[in-house]
């Protein structure tokens, strides 16, 4: 999937559904689940994941905390409750949505295809 606007405009709500089902995740571990999840179709760089996370953090919506995994700092993210409380409202936000996309996109039953070139 090469389109980061559609990314970029639900990234938000991805991280937030992943830690309010996973409790706690680090960086790298959010942008592995987004990828097996999504079958490969989404890969988070670096620069897209990490403002989200600190922009997350800055507005109380989750905390960081530094543990020493085999030697190195690694800092795992959770939600607070008031992210918890945000992330199913974002989810069902994008839930209704995605539906009403899907309403408009889908060809009518009348519709030929052939307007389409199918």
């Amino acid at each position: 999937m090469s389109s980061s606007e559609f990314i970029k405009g639900t990234l938000k709500t991805i991280i937030l559904k992943l830690l309010a089902e996973n409790k706690q995740m680090y960086g790298y571990e959010i942008s592995q689940k987004v990828e097996e999840l999504s079958a490969s179709e989404i890969k988070l760089t670096y620069g897209a994941l990490y403002p989200v996370l600190y922009k997350l953090e800055n507005e109380g919506l989750l905390v960081a905390e530094t543990e020493v995994v085999d030697g190195r700092a690694r800092k795992y993210y959770s939600l607070t409750p008031q992210g918890v409380e945000l992330a199913k409202v974002k989810v069902s936000e994008l839930q209704k949505f995605t539906e009403t996309l899907k309403n408009i996109l889908l060809p009518a039953p009348n519709i030929s295809l052939e307007i389409w070139g199918a």
